[in-house]
């Protein structure tokens, strides 16, 4: 009888808070954002089982429309060199996070998007264009907290994802970018995109960041100037930095022709 009063309780208390958190994202949309609000950046990576064509359709046409009358950019990319796996990174800019809660929830409502894409749906249930997608999840750096736009005779990106021993490391790894890393991308032409810690996907923990640059050439100068910056030179070397990341990874992408970033 005990535990059943306290399943009740629990039940409650649980319905509680998930109730406070609505109501406190209903009461950010109704005030100015704060200056310490940062962006929320999901990021897929779909696999695809054809040539992405229709998969593509449905982005431009259907899905990044819908997103877009939510108040959310939609950059969209596929692998800059022609020979890997075809894939589509598909990154969706949220404001800040109540408003990525409220399209997750809202998207399905929405009698434009449904009408538009239902169809789209039927045919590919039964015959899928995507083995899967991966999702990173991720906030904004506090030292970038809104994305910066490409110019628009940019034809490479760059995303990097690195990935620490442990919760500790990614954090130090965040501050190195956020305190100093990111002002010597600045100074030697590494453009940047956007920054996010990474609050959940399919291995944890880590951070990543997207970068843009007008072709190849560009991007070799610009990490050439890195490599032998100052102030890069400094920090690689102290010790509060130490040990901050096993491993990353980095893909080189193009932008789609419906991009926007």
């Amino acid at each position: 009888m005990e535990r059943q009063k306290f399943v009740r309780l629990a039940g409650v208390l649980t319905a509680v808070i998930a109730l406070f958190i609505v109501l406190s994202c209903v009461n950010s949309s109704e005030t100015s954002i704060s200056e310490d609000v940062k962006e929320i950046y999901e990021w897929r990576i779909y696999t695809l089982t054809g040539d992405g064509i229709e998969l593509d359709n449905y982005l431009k046409d259907m899905l990044i429309p819908a997103y877009n009358r939510k108040g959310v950019k939609v950059g969209a990319f596929k692998p800059y060199d022609q020979e890997e796996q075809e894939t589509r990174h598909v990154v969706f800019i949220y404001p800040d996070i109540c408003t990525y809660r409220k399209v997750c929830v809202e998207l399905w409502d929405d009698t434009d998007f449904r009408n538009a894409a239902q169809g789209f749906f039927d045919a590919t249930a039964p015959n899928p264009l995507y083995s899967n997608f991966e999702t990173f999840l991720s906030e904004a750096f506090a030292s970038i907290p809104v994305h910066r736009t490409p110019e628009s005779d940019r034809t490479l990106f760059e995303i990097r994802i690195y990935w620490s021993p442990n919760e500790e490391a990614n954090k130090r790894k965040v501050k190195m970018f956020d305190v100093d890393e990111i002002d010597i991308f600045d100074d030697c032409g590494i453009n940047s995109v956007l920054y996010g810690d990474i609050l959940a996907g399919p291995r944890m923990p880590a951070l990543m960041y997207l970068t843009w640059y007008k072709d190849e050439a560009t991007r070799t100068e610009a990490w050439s100037k890195f490599g032998t910056h100052p102030d890069w030179q400094r920090i690689r070397r102290l010790p509060e930095y130490a040990n901050t990341a096993t491993n990353n990874t980095s893909k080189f992408l193009s932008p789609m022709p419906y991009s926007q970033l």
